[in-house]
């Protein structure tokens, strides 16, 4: 995988700033593994939530802001892949929301690592920390999202073990919109519920494998290059609800929150597109071809309650990393 672009912006204390997009997990591509690849992923990164943080030298190390625990385990992996200390002080100013379905984990553990090299001039690229930093264990679409940005595909974990190639990138339609549903009262499956589920569930069926592989190929990436959001959208849907039903048994169905579950039907009913849940939940999205259309959505949606409601949009760069070089 490339290497971040190196940016030349210098700020005006000597720190380095780290601002990273959040990605969408559309769905899986290949449970089964009989081809001797497994998992496969496509996403897309977007351009909120999003992450920002700073770091400058400082001898007593202290990290502060949302999220300083998971801070320190990355910088501390981080320096020991590098080979350097951690007389660093950062400071993160805004986080991802955690266990959402936003890669959040990832995103933040390759913020710090890529501010920490750049402060020790050190290159920095996604792939080359994944397995330091326990990131790309089934999906690349969070460490490309953070390189390149746009809409990913990756073709899974090989015999090798190593991070998941990514085999297409496609920049995502401008005028196309997100409307984010997040139900922040609770999380969706992860940590030891996650590794459970996915020893628990049974193979997936080698049949439904490739019909995702066929929509992914021949329907959703042709749709994107061509602008065509009804065939992008009914495409995802139809990965979305095979994949979904599969994971079913350990997220309590289709959807991991009944509020999000209801908004996507209505929605629906509405004939968006496209829609589903990222990853393992709980957040909802609906794909729209405009942003009046986005605003439309979200008035008919929004009735209070746990939900909340984001206009997103495809974001085709990937982290902005600005500093001393």
């Amino acid at each position: 995988m490339d290497e971040v672009p190196e940016r030349n912006e210098a700020t005006d204390d000597g720190a380095v700033r780290v601002e990273a997009p959040a990605r969408l997990h559309f769905g899986f591509l290949d449970l089964h593994g009989g081809l001797g690849r497994r998992f496969g992923s496509i996403g897309l990164a977007i351009d909120e939530p999003a992450l920002a943080l700073t770091a400058r030298r400082s001898a007593r190390g202290t990290v502060e802001g949302p999220e300083a625990d998971r801070v320190r385990g990355y910088l501390q992996a981080a320096a020991a892949h590098l080979g350097c200390g951690t007389d660093v002080a950062m400071t993160v100013e805004r986080v991802i929301p955690a266990h959402a379905g936003f890669g959040s984990g990832t995103q933040l553990a390759l913020s710090v690592a890529a501010a920490l090299a750049r402060l020790n001039r050190s290159p920095f690229a996604a792939d080359a920390f994944a397995d330091s930093l326990d990131r790309g264990n089934r999906s690349g679409v969070g460490l490309c999202a953070f390189t390149t940005g746009g809409l990913i595909v990756d073709g899974g974990r090989g015999p090798d073990g190593g991070p998941p190639p990514v085999i297409a990138r496609l920049p995502y339609p401008e005028a196309w919109r997100i409307v984010l549903i997040l139900d922040s009262s609770m999380a969706g499956v992860h940590g030891t519920r996650e590794v459970e589920a996915f020893r628990d569930l049974p193979r997936f069926p080698e049949a439904e494998a490739a019909e995702i592989c066929r929509i992914t190929l021949m329907q959703v990436l042709p749709a994107v290059a061509l602008s065509e959001p009804r065939g992008f959208g009914s495409g995802i849907t139809r990965i979305q609800d095979l994949i979904g039903d599969h994971f079913a048994p350990h997220q309590g169905g289709r959807y991991a929150s009944p509020a999000v579950a209801q908004a996507l039907a209505a929605a629906a009913a509405q004939g968006v597109p496209g829609y589903g849940q990222s990853s393992w939940g709980p957040t909802g999205f609906a794909l729209v071809p405009s942003e009046a259309e986005a605003r439309a959505l979200v008035t008919s949606l929004d009735r209070g309650g746990p939900l909340r409601f984001l206009i997103a949009r495809g974001r085709n760069s990937g982290a902005s990393i600005t500093g001393p070089n």
